[in-house]
């Protein structure tokens, strides 16, 4: 069997360790977040390692702490998490079948979607897609631990800023796609919408509404096909 050193090379491979890590702070403030807001340190490990969604988990979270019901936290994350309907459509192949399709199901997010689906061929998509959500699987809870001790000392969590890195680390990898005039002007178009929807929805809510804008991207590929 091929290691993954060999299946996807040095650079997938960094860039893979990178998300991974940039995730595990992320989860040292989620961590962090859900403690000074009056959650025991157990939950959000235990949500980490069950869920694996930071976005869902986050704004149950925020509903809970800010007065709101569980069912109307469970159904928000739900609402959240419908973007997995379609990411679930475009792996079948790469998840495999039985045992091995229910773990990789729980280890669909947007990170490991994204390398599987940047990779060619079906072996370096499945090593991408492992390899990442492993690499989360592991680094989102026990940055979530972390994060929880952390939260125990330090009560005003924001001022560390360790929400930034993770945005940071995205914008890095996928700069070098604004390249293609077509994903530029999409992104641009997504990212219009969650601006202006950002004040009207809850959080998570106006990324999965930006959605709306992949037909632009569709349409311009057949635009230039065409020609």
């Amino acid at each position: 069997m091929r290691t993954l050193w060999e299946t996807l090379g040095k650079g997938p491979l960094r860039d893979i360790a990178l998300v991974c890590l940039a995730v595990g702070v992320i989860g040292l403030s989620y961590g962090a977040i859900s403690v000074t807001s009056g959650f025991p340190w157990w939950f959000p490990v235990l949500m980490g390692a069950l869920v694996l969604a930071a976005s869902s988990e986050f704004l149950f979270v925020g509903i809970i702490a800010a007065g709101g019901s569980p069912i109307a936290a469970l159904l928000a994350g739900l609402l959240v998490n419908a973007r997995h309907l379609p990411f679930g459509l475009a792996m079948p192949d790469v998840l495999g079948r039985g045992w091995r399709g229910l773990l990789g199901t729980h280890l669909m997010n947007d990170e490991t979607v994204v390398f599987a689906i940047a990779q060619e061929g079906l072996a370096r998509k499945r090593a991408a897609y492992w390899a990442c959500g492993l690499g989360i699987l592991a680094c989102w809870p026990a940055g979530a631990a972390l994060g929880a001790l952390l939260g125990s000392v330090v009560r005003d969590t924001d001022a560390l800023g360790l929400d930034a890195m993770f945005p940071a680390v995205i914008l890095a990898l996928i700069l070098p796609a604004m390249k293609d005039r077509a994903m530029r002007r999409t992104a641009l178009a997504g990212s219009a919408i969650a601006l202006a929807l950002t004040t009207f929805l809850p959080a998570g809510l106006p990324v999965l509404v930006a959605l709306a804008a992949l037909p632009l991207f569709r349409t311009k590929n057949l635009e230039g096909a065409a020609r």
